[in-house]
């Protein structure tokens, strides 16, 4: 059993930068691959970025990539999400999720334990 934690989200400018943290409990943290996932109203969940158990398999998705970069550490039981050039467009809800297989890390349907969420809003 896994449970998460995101924290970070706020309101921030256009061109802004922001970082969420996700903390996670369990023993097991480690070995599972962490997304993050956001989801705008009116709109499905969106993959964002996920990482590997050790960290050396990091996927972006179009929309952030050069943009929002993935981290975690292991040794803290928490995954980071660093965002830079914010734009209103990336407003939502921004979720992290961890997965026991990462086959299929872009579906969320993939993913066993989810957080509460977060709201990031972009202001233009």
């Amino acid at each position: 059993q896994v449970q998460l934690v995101e924290s970070g989200g706020g309101l921030v400018q256009a061109g802004g930068s922001l970082r969420l943290s996700c903390a996670a409990s369990g023993r097991t943290f480690s070995s599972y691959l962490m997304g993050w996932f956001r989801q705008a109203p009116g709109k499905e969940r969106e993959f964002l970025t996920a990482i590997g158990w050790s960290g050396g398999r990091i996927y972006y998705a179009d929309s952030v990539k050069g943009r929002f970069t993935i981290s975690r550490d292991n040794a803290k039981n928490t995954v980071y999400l660093e965002m830079n050039n914010l734009k209103p467009e990336d407003t939502a809800v921004y979720y992290c999720a961890a997965a026991a297989y990462s086959h299929y890390y872009q579906l969320p349907g993939n993913y066993d334990y989810w957080g509460q969420g977060t709201q990031v809003t972009v202001s233009s």
